[in-house]
């Protein structure tokens, strides 16, 4: 019924990875499982969202559970950072998360340090204030995600001085401030 060029049998071959491209040797699985379900995009482009989206899935899964409000802010700062549609936007984080939910650990490092390479220092910045803004998205950064956020931010090669200058924008959020007397 379908050839091996039809729409569903290359998602197929992509889902159980068929279809690797020689450019994308260096990718981590994760990197490639997400790029892949971007196919109208450059290579270069969907790549970088694909890491993108998955250091953002990494913070809001820090403390075991993403919330509605995580979800709708990853949604937002991928479509913010990208040409992407709601749809697209929203089918790239819930893959992100999947990923960070079902690999975690070593991806972590991985696909951060993966980042790392493929950006350049604005745009890590601007992923340090994303993982932020997702963290505080439900008015609350935990201990876990604030730790979670500062190890990403050495992984990203910022010095603690340079992440502590972005967290200070979100002093409000902080829970372990929120707790202090008067």
């Amino acid at each position: 019924m379908f050839g091996s060029h039809s729409p569903p049998m290359r998602a197929l071959r992509r889902l159980v990875g068929l279809d690797d491209a020689p450019d994308e040797a260096r990718d981590t699985a994760t990197v490639r499982r997400i790029a892949r379900e971007l196919d109208a995009l450059p290579a270069t482009e969907a790549r970088f969202l694909a890491a993108f989206a998955y250091v953002l899935a990494r913070v809001a899964r820090a403390d075991l559970e993403i919330s509605g409000e995580e979800m709708d802010t990853m949604v937002k700062l991928v479509r913010e950072y990208s040409t992407l549609s709601e749809a697209q936007a929203l089918l790239v984080v819930q893959m992100a998360k999947t990923q960070a939910t079902a690999l975690a650990g070593t991806e972590n490092y991985l696909v951060t340090r993966q980042f790392k390479e493929m950006s350049n220092r604005a745009q890590r910045v601007d992923l340090l204030r994303c993982l932020f803004a997702v963290a505080a998205a439900d008015n609350n950064i935990s201990v876990v995600e604030s730790t979670e956020i500062t190890q990403i931010g050495q992984e990203l090669g910022f010095s603690s001085q340079e992440i502590a200058s972005v967290r200070a924008a979100y002093r409000d959020q902080l829970s372990v401030l929120k707790d202090l007397p008067g």
